[in-house]
């Protein structure tokens, strides 16, 4: 059986690998760079502080999952607030007490809504005046684009109920540990469902699947591309030479897809498809807990950043005793002028925001930690494409080519949700396969037969 092809090798690359490689598949993993692991990247800098590459939401079900539960600490505290008007908030029931944002919400139950934007969706299920104050500008934030030309796709991943989320919070309060609240839809959140992290990174908790898969992975091999014969993937080209397949499995985000496309322009229309660029300024202060809580939306447009982060509040191991590290994310476009900005100047804006907001932090300031830039950190779900990308998140329509994880799929999902979702398409992948073998076996035969037929008795002796 000719192989299946994975390209890229983060965390739905090894988990469709090991899958594949449990059922009996042979597969091969093409990876561009020199390491594993994709954007679940950590770094630890010359100052002693950690961080990784983006926000990664560990659970202990999923550590277990994967084998590395052992490696694992438990997270004590994670909570999040929100900045509105020179006072800080908690979400979600610290914004309850505004009776402006109760009463909307109240009143938005009584209204008829035809939901067919995001802003149509948060004025639903919020009110007008917490979707105008809080929803819609952080929405916005992190995607570029206005509310009203965003699929309401957006705010359907971000619901979680009012009784689910009282539950949750309490139980948190009671077991003394952070309790996951709206970070896996595909398997049920409880109580016992908490936040971990590996120690020595994030990126060690695909330590127990790479050791399963080493032996197939292929580092600094890029797929350049994806050869398909009548609409059906035939094979890859890699580093210039061509590997027949029996099917494809893609990491890559979407819009890259029709590029690596040789023989079919299906799939053209992904172009389109955007995803937002990031960039996050890492700065380091003297002292701890300067923040609310781990986590400080910051909607309004007023500073150059949106969110920022205070990791040490939640993992007091990640910065040294007595010193913290505070993540902006800055959402923008790649190429303008947050991302072409030099690093100093950047922290500089960074930190006169946050001194706005803080003034006595200025004292606090120890200088610049790692600043990172991605230009795929959110997909876009605008809504003059969201029919098409609801189709491809059913299909391809490639025979044999499946797109998987977070940035394949073009979905806001988290990491226990990239897990499940790529374990349950490998079912589809396995039947795919093992039906193109059946298939391939038929006509073998059939045309064995035939060349049997058309052979005339003794001519096999004669020959």
């Amino acid at each position: 059986m000719r192989p299946i092809a994975i390209l890229g090798a983060g965390i739905a690359g090894l988990t469709a690998a090991a899958e594949l490689k449990r059922l009996g598949l042979p597969v091969a993993v093409f990876e561009a760079g020199k390491a594993v692991g994709g954007l679940m990247a950590s770094f630890k800098d010359p100052a002693g502080f950690s961080y990784d590459f983006g926000a990664h939401f560990v659970n202990n079900r999923l550590a277990a999952t994967l084998g590395a539960a052992n490696i694992c600490r438990t997270v004590r505290h994670y909570g999040e607030a929100v900045y509105l008007g020179g006072v800080s908030r908690g979400y979600p029931f610290g914004l309850m007490r505004s009776p402006r944002f109760v009463q909307g919400a109240i009143a938005s139950r009584f209204r008829k809504h035809e939901i067919v934007t995001a802003e149509d969706w948060f004025r639903h299920h919020y009110g007008d005046a917490l979707a105008e104050a809080v929803a819609i500008p952080i929405a916005e934030a992190w995607s570029g684009v206005p509310a009203s030309e965003l699929s309401p796709a957006v705010g359907e991943k971000m619901s979680n109920g009012a009784l689910k989320t009282l539950y949750l919070k309490a139980a948190a309060r009671v077991t003394g540990r952070a309790v996951c609240i709206g970070y896996s839809h595909e398997l049920r959140e409880n109580a016992g469902i908490y936040h971990v992290y590996p120690e020595g990174g994030v990126a060690r908790l695909l330590e127990p699947t790479l050791e399963n898969v080493r032996d197939v992975i292929h580092l600094e091999s890029p797929v350049e591309a994806i050869l398909v014969e009548d609409e059906k993937v035939a094979g890859v080209r890699v580093n210039g030479k061509v590997i027949e397949v029996s099917a494809v499995i893609s990491t890559a985000p979407v819009h890259v897809l029709p590029k690596l496309l040789d023989g079919s322009s299906r799939l053209d229309h992904l172009a389109r498809f955007r995803y937002r660029p990031m960039v996050f300024v890492n700065i380091h202060f003297e002292g701890r807990h300067h923040l609310p809580d781990t986590m400080l939306w910051v909607p309004g447009g007023k500073y150059p950043f949106f969110r920022l982060t205070e990791t040490p509040i939640s993992m007091p191991w990640l910065a040294p005793e007595g010193k913290t590290l505070i993540t902006f994310d800055i959402g923008c476009a790649a190429g303008d002028a947050s991302w072409t900005m030099p690093d100093d100047k950047l922290a500089e804006i960074c930190l006169d925001g946050l001194c706005d907001i803080y003034p006595h932090l200025r004292g606090k300031y120890l200088g610049i930690g790692g600043i990172m830039r991605t230009p795929v950190a959110y997909p876009v779900y605008r809504l003059d494409y969201e029919a098409e990308r609801q189709a491809f998140a059913r299909s391809t329509g490639i025979a044999g080519l499946y797109s998987i994880g977070r940035n394949g799929e073009f979905a806001h999902i988290l990491m226990e949700d990239v897990y499940c979702r790529t374990l349950r398409r490998m079912q589809d992948v396995r039947h795919y396969v093992r039906q193109d073998v059946d298939i391939a076996g038929l006509e073998r035969l059939s045309n064995l037969m035939a060349t049997a037929d058309s052979v005339k008795p003794g001519s096999i002796a004669a020959a």
